[in-house]
């Protein structure tokens, strides 16, 4: 193995860890802010290091080293202590799993030898995807049972209601979707949304399948418990269902997993319904040859981006007093923000002025493609967690009558039309 071929499997290992578990304090962060911004209130914004608050993301650490050193307590009415003790490992590995085969970018050409951008660089794709965000909900299920409490047992048992009914209708949708790429393979998936419909609108996978993009989103919901569909954890019925006795670390792997299981979702629905990590209009093949402009754009919209951001603290973030901690912590801030603007611009006018090479080039387009589903992915994070400021959990009731009588009929509507279309058109 070469020393190329080392650090793009690190880069994508690293890639893949950040997006699954290094997002859960920028997530639980961004989930309060928009908690509190759609509920009228400011949210957590005053722990701080020195005058640096970052508008409430040090709150989100401090509460992730609060975990961290807090008392491990198991309660003496537990049996199964070695079952209780790995049901938040279950949950947590497997969710990072799931994110291990979604590809960041196209294939990188290094030297003539393609790279693939994957933690894990396996054909199985769509299936491993399956396979592992069905065996995660069983942390969950082994979490309730094995902690001896009424209300973990309800919780287990609507957990494992709950993936019985939405991943039928989900591996459904996912067969739609298979017959229109005519692959399991992420990666192909991806290159086959590159074109464009009637030459304007992107040949994303939402486009093509609108029906199996709501039925999988939907079901993605189901499947990362997130509301409406956290009934495994409904408050005000079960106190917090299959983590009510857990504490410290056992808890908190439980939340990173929730986390985890949200971020793979956001990903997978980009890989599959959004295009995943291609500009839209401008497959590989276009981005390579117009790289020059390109990097000039991104020299020309990261100041102004920069400039606007800058405003808005100075003018959301301030003090009248130059001594008072916001007013520091904006001078801070804004000085940071224009150092790393005009670094960046720096460092791309020297590849403009000396020229990037093939190998240049193709990393170019690497690290712009990984930027644009970063983008795609944190606004489909931030869908998640609108949702969940937004919409009232569902009732058992209806969540299994929506499975059941709505989701699972237009899955199966969904491939007659598909499959009927493919027949009569031949493609």
């Amino acid at each position: 193995m070469t020393t190329t071929s080392l650090i793009i499997i690190i880069v994508n290992i690293v890639l893949a860890l950040i997006l699954a578990t290094g997002m859960t304090p920028i997530l639980v962060w961004w989930e309060r802010r928009v908690a509190g911004f759609i509920q009228d209130r400011t949210g957590p914004n005053r722990c701080n290091v020195g005058p640096l608050r970052l508008g409430g993301l040090i709150q989100s650490i401090a509460d992730m080293l609060k975990l961290v050193f807090k008392e491990d307590f198991t309660s003496a009415h537990i049996k199964y202590k070695f079952f209780f003790a790995i049901a938040p490992g279950i949950l947590f590995f497997c969710s990072f799993l799931t994110f291990a085969v979604i590809p960041f970018a196209d294939t990188l050409v290094i030297d003539g030898k393609e790279h693939v951008m994957q933690a894990v660089p396996t054909q199985l794709g769509i299936m491993w995807f399956l396979a592992y965000a069905g065996l995660s909900t069983y942390g969950i299920i082994l979490g309730g049972y094995a902690s001896g409490s009424k209300f973990g047992i309800l919780s287990s048992i609507r957990a494992t209601a709950q993936v019985i009914s939405y991943e039928a209708a989900m591996a459904l949708a996912v067969i739609s979707m298979l017959l229109t790429y005519g692959s399991i393979n992420l990666s192909e998936i991806v290159t086959e949304q590159t074109g464009t419909i009637f030459g304007v609108i992107p040949a994303w996978g939402v486009f093509m399948q609108p029906l199996a993009a709501l039925i999988f989103i939907v079901t993605a919901f189901a499947e990362t418990n997130r509301t409406p569909f956290d009934i495994a954890e409904g408050e005000s019925e079960i106190v917090a269902g299959y983590h009510t006795e857990y504490s410290a670390m056992k808890f908190g792997l439980f939340q990173v997993g929730e986390f985890a299981a949200m971020c793979a979702g956001s990903a997978i629905i980009v890989t599959l319904f959004f295009g995943g990590y291609h500009v839209p209009w401008l497959d590989t093949q276009t981005l390579k040859d117009n790289i020059n402009i390109v990097i000039i754009v991104i020299m020309v919209l990261l100041p102004l981006k920069v400039f606007v951001l800058t405003k808005w603290m100075k003018k959301n973030n301030n003090w009248k007093d130059s001594n008072n901690i916001r007013a520091k912590e904006t001078a801070i801030l804004t000085k940071v923000f224009w150092l790393l603007a005009i670094a960046v611009v720096a460092i791309l006018g020297s590849f403009l002025a000396t020229g990037l090479g093939e190998n240049g080039v193709n990393i170019a387009v690497t690290v712009i493609q990984i930027g644009t589903f970063l983008l795609k992915f944190l606004l489909m994070s931030l869908v998640f967690i609108w949702v969940r400021w937004t919409l009232l959990r569902f009732r058992y009731d209806q969540l299994q009558m929506l499975g059941w009588k709505v989701l699972l009929p237009l899955s199966l509507l969904n491939i007659v039309i598909t499959a009927t279309y493919i027949v009569v058109a031949g493609n």
